[in-house]
């Protein structure tokens, strides 16, 4: 089988002008299970679809708790995402070891996208081929970053990776303009739904999602399946009434007769004006 002679490793250029190990690793992170992040002013929701392999065996852990103020949504790689969030978690101790107080969530961003960078640029090393939605909570406010293998962060209000991850934007760039004064329960339903586009039609059940919340006075947790089976039939039973609603609409106007059926016929001939 033909095999491309520059992707041996991160430092060789294609003519092209692409480094291929950095491209792969970045179609690892689409190639893996859905993760999704969105904030308020006061609150932040990160949200991941759980695949597991076969009925038989369990999903692999997607969504990670750094610290009390901050938590990490993954897609592509596992080992390299728990590889990371170690690194996170271990750098929040030492920042609180020596400042006694949390570190900040951007800094800690700076940091993690500095490492991935180092990656790029080591013969001898490769890219993490995994995506990070980090969010956090700090004096300045609620944060959601998104990393990329690439050594890149962005800061967005929502954002979703992972594969099939384009109908969840697409749901996100209709709503997210209402999410800085939404509720914490606001959140976990635009969550869900946003993951609910991922899945082509598959129900949502609790069993295949996972919720965690962060927010003032609320540190960084996973909501139970009890919870997030609550919250999906909550809704479902809103969709059902409303949708039952529309059909008995649509069905009340093909009774209604419609204006011609319901004007008389003229019988006679209006006479002509000569």
């Amino acid at each position: 089988m033909f095999r491309n002679q520059y992707d041996t490793d991160v430092t060789t250029w294609s003519p092209a002008g692409r480094l291929f190990q950095v491209e792969y690793a970045m179609e690892a992170v689409k190639q893996g299970s859905a993760a999704i992040g969105l904030r308020s002013k006061t609150h932040v929701v990160l949200a991941c679809v759980n695949k597991a392999n076969s009925e038989l065996s369990s999903h692999q852990k997607k969504i990670f708790k750094v610290d009390d103020h901050i938590g990490v949504a993954i897609a592509g790689l596992t080992a390299d995402g728990r590889v990371l969030s170690r690194y996170m978690r271990s750098e929040c101790i030492n920042y609180s070891f020596t400042y006694e107080s949390p570190l900040p969530v951007g800094r800690l961003v700076v940091q993690l996208a500095d490492k991935a960078q180092v990656c790029t640029q080591r013969s001898w090393k490769r890219p993490f081929g995994v995506g990070l939605l980090v969010g956090g909570l700090d004096e300045s406010g609620a944060h959601l970053y998104y990393n990329c293998p690439s050594g890149n962060y962005f800061e967005y209000q929502a954002f979703a990776i992972g594969s099939r991850s384009q109908a969840a934007k697409t749901y996100l760039e209709r709503k997210f303009e209402s999410f800085m004064g939404s509720s914490r329960d606001d959140l976990i339903k635009d969550a869900l739904f946003a993951i609910k586009e991922t899945l082509q039609g598959e129900k949502l059940k609790s069993s295949i999602c996972t919720v965690a919340v962060l927010g003032v006075g609320e540190p960084f947790h996973i909501l139970d399946q009890e919870t997030v089976q609550q919250v999906i039939n909550a809704h479902e039973i809103v969709e059902e009434e409303a949708s039952a609603e529309q059909e008995a609409a649509a069905a009340a106007d093909q009774d209604a007769p419609s204006a011609d059926e319901a004007a008389p016929a003229d019988q006679g001939i209006a006479p002509m004006d000569i």
